[in-house]
């Protein structure tokens, strides 16, 4: 069984299925590496780095 084909968005780096960011309306790519995940961005000095302002799931790189 296949899963569902996740894509980065090549603005802000958040992980969705959709074509089209759901946060900044920018393209996605299917072409990232590596992610981690946020839980509490207003704690975190990865968010904080990454300049990331939602929790959710980021790609740490994207093409």
């Amino acid at each position: 069984m296949v899963g569902p084909v996740l894509k980065a968005c090549k603005k802000c780096s958040r992980i969705t299925e959709d074509d089209v960011c759901p946060i900044c309306n920018e393209p996605t790519s299917r072409e990232w590496q590596g992610y981690v995940i946020i839980t509490d961005h207003t704690k975190s000095e990865i968010a904080k780095r990454m300049n990331i302002t939602e929790n959710g799931k980021y790609a740490l790189r994207v093409r």
